[in-house]
């Protein structure tokens, strides 16, 4: 047991953003290795927050540098319960109001004891660059280089065609 303990320690440490795969929204899986080479923004989103007209941002930002960034959501229920859909209702959400084109995942935990992986991995690689408790809320945008290396969180308040984000896309 102890020995488990120990090597799932050592292997989380030397985990990557590529080794990650997530369900995604529409069936199939999304995988981050497949992202190599183009900077990454994963965002948690939800659907009733009043950060919910991002999605407008978010795919503007994504049509305009899609040939070196791509866009991961993740619909989440933990703040304010503003994401209570099913993942087909998210979807659909997502395609009618915002024409959401980039990839989103299935509904997950960003914080808590059921925080998902991929979560708990950003959570604390932003930790070793200073971000304590980084997700304050929906729409908290992590954002990871060419490398697969966190470069910063961005405030969910910040819209993602802000100079705070594209000052690194240009």
């Amino acid at each position: 047991m102890l020995r488990a303990a120990i090597l799932s320690i050592i292997l989380v440490g030397s985990m990557s953003i590529y080794d990650f795969k997530v369900p995604g929204l529409s069936g199939g899986t999304i995988d981050f290795s497949k992202f190599k080479g183009k900077k990454i923004l994963i965002v948690n989103t939800a659907s009733k927050c009043g950060n919910t007209p991002q999605y407008a941002s978010l795919e503007k930002l994504y049509e305009k540098y899609k040939d070196k960034l791509v866009i991961v959501g993740f619909p989440a229920n933990n703040f304010g319960q503003q994401e209570p859909g099913t993942n087909g209702e998210i979807q659909e959400f997502c395609k009618k109001n915002y024409g959401v084109s980039f990839p989103m995942a299935e509904k997950v935990s960003v914080k808590g004891d059921d925080i998902a992986p991929l979560f708990k991995y950003l959570v604390d690689e932003a930790a070793k660059k200073g971000f304590q408790d980084p997700i304050k809320w929906n729409f908290t945008k992590f954002l990871l280089d060419e490398n697969g290396n966190l470069i910063t969180v961005i405030h969910n308040k910040v819209d993602p065609m802000s100079d705070e984000v594209t000052k690194y896309l240009n």
